[in-house]
């Protein structure tokens, strides 16, 4: 009688359909329903976001300390704004008079609060000027667009406006900023789609993948989101476009890297299935210590003083997690679905003899012949590819990095930086936005008077509850009675023992020279109990944390993603090797682009973080292709030899990896359309410094210095004392 098979044997296709069915499809629904969740708050982040450098500063920060004591001598944290009223002939009587109608009547704009100043005219006569405070609550782009509207329409013939101070260069930069959700997001998805058909020549594949990326992004966001509105995180406008950027071009990334197996593997399995998970097993471990080796790099930001570092870490992080997170299921369960379609209109042929024909490496292309022309001259290669990337990082001594003026934050027409500049015309250039002073009560003579002997300071006033203007001179003397003769001087607003000071400096705010002059400030009240605050010393002190964070974290990430290429590729030289290589690709990308910003672009300069950024991003980013690389060169050499596997990785990566570089390079330099100067000169150094990574450093220094090293490579693990044929060439 014969047997028959177990229930669950003969059962057991079926099941296995039913699987396939049902776990793609609840992946598939899970993600819908986060991206459901997440998409929605694109238009909602400016509820939970600021742009306020203040905010960023250390607590320890003398700015930070100002800052938060500013309302309790205010009894407001209204951002002030300062209106410009130029002519080119002398203001008459009539002009004076219209000037300040329009000015007292601004309170009827909405977002302007109470406490507008009257209008001061200027020495010369051709020039007056206002302090309008907006409402902190309100909407710093509307309620400066909406005054000036107003002012400007109240005005004679002859007479402009011009709004700066504070609120004016914030207005700037939301209004630089507000291109971020659609316009970014559109030309950076846009740009990868192009490349994928052009790479691929498929309709299908290039939005498959773009819909992995963009459900990582609406998940990372929908988290990003609520943390930030549960002040657990703080995010700013830069934060939240480097994080969409870096969810698309690494998703994409990654995405690339599973299809190439994919692609690969359904050419020697005829059933999807199988070739699905042959492809996820052999891109998993890359994938994860890619972007594992993000992660890490970016957490090290955690280190920094300041907050607009430290927070851009974990959000970033949150949104690798998410990338890798899609990569690794969503892209799969989509890949099942459509199976070969996915290719369509080319569709992988199932050829098993061909591959075996070729024994796993191409026969033909450029990629082949590159890996001949490393196994014919590797030393040459290498040594002359490692002396371009020499030279060309010399040009990082033209970096200027050591901060640029707030007018300069915003690219192209600026009605803040127009106005400041008719201010700095007619008036002391740091009218607005004095540097602010606390000092105790009993010393606020002694400190009034260092302050008014310095040069760079036109005038000194003290925050007075009794002054119609809401301050008072303070001379020589003591303070001055302002409004009709004979009234009493007022008193100052004393909060806590302390007064607060107004020192008027006789250059622009943001100058070199007022940075110059808070700094002798600073030095010469040292020992008297007096914190220097305001707009210049909240430049000053961003820039030297800047500077702090940079030198303390650049190191760090190097230790950290050292370790984790040992761990990876169980060897110390090659981790050594892949860093140095590294570190010399974002020489070289820094001082090409210190290069095109001198004497190109003619920037200004760039933000201490600029450096930081660029080497988070490029070697946290660059050591991925050299993962992808060398996690394949070592499984060939296993099989094959280290100097073989060598040819092997280079042939059978290179598609892929030109693929992913190119999408994260287009990714990046999208940020460009963003009128910041921080983020034009962040995606230019990370777009260029991704691609010579791609096709120089991957493509030619890596191979041929590995292949010339041979088996020592991987010292020492047991791979590094394997004997083979010596080198040819």
């Amino acid at each position: 009688m014969p047997r028959t098979a177990p229930a669950e044997t003969r059962t057991r296709p079926g099941h296995r359909s039913g699987v396939r069915i049902l776990v793609p499809a609840v992946l598939i629904l899970a993600w819908l329903v986060g991206a459901s969740l997440g998409g929605p708050l694109f238009g909602k982040i400016d509820e939970v976001s600021s742009n306020d450098r203040t905010a960023y500063l250390p607590e320890s920060a003398d700015a930070t300390k100002v800052q938060k004591m500013l309302g309790e001598f205010n009894d407001s944290e209204d951002v002030p704004a300062i209106a410009v009223f130029v002519s080119e002939s002398r203001l008459g009587a009539d002009d004076l008079k219209a000037i300040g109608d329009a000015v007292s009547s601004a309170t009827a704009v909405d977002g302007v609060a109470d406490g507008v100043s009257p209008a001061l005219p200027s020495d010369d006569g051709k020039a007056a000027q206002a302090f309008i405070p907006i409402r902190s609550g309100a909407d710093l782009g509307d309620a400066v667009s909406a005054l000036s509207a107003h002012l400007t329409q109240a005005l004679p013939s002859g007479v402009s406006v011009l709004i700066t101070g504070p609120a004016g260069f914030s207005a700037d930069l939301v209004a630089g900023f507000a291109g971020i959700d659609g316009l970014l997001l559109g030309v950076a998805l846009l740009a990868v789609l192009v490349i994928l058909v052009l790479v691929y020549r498929s309709l299908l594949l290039p939005f498959v993948v773009l819909s992995t990326s963009l459900f990582a992004l609406c998940v990372a966001l929908l988290v990003v989101w609520w943390m930030a509105k549960g002040g657990i995180l703080l995010l700013s406008g830069q934060t939240q476009g480097i994080l969409f950027i870096l969810v698309i071009g690494a998703a994409t990334d990654y995405a690339l890297l599973l299809v190439a197996r994919f692609r690969e593997e359904l050419r020697s399995t005829r059933d999807k299935g199988a070739a699905l998970a042959a492809a996820w097993k052999g891109a998993f471990e890359p994938i994860v210590a890619s972007g594992g080796t993000v992660i890490a790099g970016l957490l090290c930001l955690l280190l920094s003083d300041l907050k607009s570092n430290s927070t851009l870490g974990p959000v970033a992080a949150i949104g690798i997690v998410f990338a890798m997170l899609a990569a690794l299921t969503l892209l799969p369960a989509l890949l099942l679905l459509f199976g070969r379609a996915v290719f369509w209109p080319q569709r992988p042929v199932y050829e098993p003899e061909a591959v075996a024909a070729e024994g796993g490496m191409p026969a033909s292309g450029l990629w082949a012949r590159l890996a001949e022309a490393v196994r014919r001259r590797p030393r040459v290669i290498w040594l002359a590819t490692a002396a371009v990337l020499l030279v060309a990082a010399v040009g990082i001594v033209r970096l200027e990095a050591s901060g640029v003026p707030q007018s300069d934050l915003v690219l192209g027409a600026s009605e803040a930086r127009d106005g400041q500049t008719a201010l700095g015309e007619h008036f002391p250039g740091g009218s607005g936005s004095p540097a602010y002073v606390v000092v105790p009560e009993a010393a606020m003579q002694e400190v009034a008077d260092v302050l008014r002997a310095h040069d760079g300071v036109s005038a000194v006033s003290v925050t007075a509850s009794g002054s119609p203007s809401g301050s008072a001179p303070v001379t020589a003397d003591g303070i001055q009675a302002v409004g009709a003769p004979g009234t009493p001087p007022p008193d100052p607003t004393v909060v806590d023992g302390d007064v607060l000071l107004q020192a008027t400096l006789t250059d622009a705010a943001d100058s070199d020279a007022a940075e110059r002059t808070v700094r002798d400030l600073r030095a010469g009240l040292d020992g008297k109990d007096a914190l220097v605050g305001g707009v210049t010393a909240t430049a000053i002190d961003t820039d030297d944390a800047s500077i702090h964070d940079r030198n303390l974290i650049i190191p760090v990430v190097l230790g950290v993603i050292l370790l984790i290429l040992m761990l990876l590729l169980r060897s110390i030289l090659a981790p050594m090797l892949l860093i140095l290589t590294t570190v010399l690709s974002f020489g070289a990308a820094m001082g090409v682009s210190a290069l095109v910003f001198d004497g190109v672009f003619r920037f200004p300069g760039a933000d201490p973080a600029v450096p930081l950024y660029g080497f988070v991003f490029l070697v946290a980013l660059g050591i991925d292709y050299n993962i992808f690389l060398m996690t394949r060169v070592r499984e060939e050499s296993k099989a094959h030899g280290t100097r073989e596997g060598v040819l092997r990785g280079l042939a059978v990566t290179g598609g892929v990896i030109t693929s992913a570089g190119l999408v994260l390079a287009a990714t990046f330099a999208a940020l460009s359309v963003i009128p910041i100067l921080f983020l034009v000169q962040l995606a230019f150094i990370v777009a260029f410094g991704v691609l010579l990574d791609t096709f120089v450093v991957r493509t030619l220094l890596v191979p041929a210095l590995a292949y010339d090293i041979g088996p020592r490579i991987w010292w020492p693990s047991k791979l590094g004392r394997r004997r083979e044929e010596s080198r040819r060439g």
